[in-house]
């Protein structure tokens, strides 16, 4: 179990430090190029969301390694093991939808809770970060 929650952590330091580098990117390095301020809106949010699906295909990618290595529970449901099950598997945890179809079972709700409350949060940071971009601009041409 301590090395469940180990390996959660390290993904989670990977996908917050790409989160950052992401917005760190579009904070600093979009703004110098000419561009109006709409294109640069539209780059940061299609920045974000691909910040967003990285960081789910390293979860997907994390625990598809992880379970043929370890076993710390299972994923019941319509889930067959392979890798796009998991990566559709760690959207849903990530966006908090949790459709139900994937259930966990065992050590791994942990890492799933993890996962979810830190989709939750790199989801809020980019929305405050995306509204913080949009303030600048209001009152301006978009």
């Amino acid at each position: 179990m301590t090395i469940l929650v180990a390996i959660t952590l390290l993904l989670i330091a990977i996908a917050v430090a790409i989160h950052y580098q992401v917005l760190y990117s579009f904070s600093h390095r979009v703004r110098p190029f000419p561009s109006r301020p709409r294109r640069r809106i539209v780059i940061g949010v299609f920045g974000a969301l691909g910040a967003h699906s990285v960081e789910v295909v390293l979860f997907g990618l994390g625990y598809f390694l992880l379970s043929r290595w370890a076993r710390f529970g299972t994923l019941d449901g319509d889930f067959d093991g392979s890798l796009g099950a998991s990566v559709y598997f760690w959207f849903v945890t990530y966006t908090s939808l949790g459709f139900g179809d994937i259930v966990p079972h065992g050590s791994i709700r942990i890492m799933v809770g993890l996962i979810t409350l830190t989709g939750l949060v790199l989801i809020a940071w980019t929305a405050s970060f995306m509204f913080m971009r949009m303030q600048q601009y209001w009152g301006r041409e978009l």
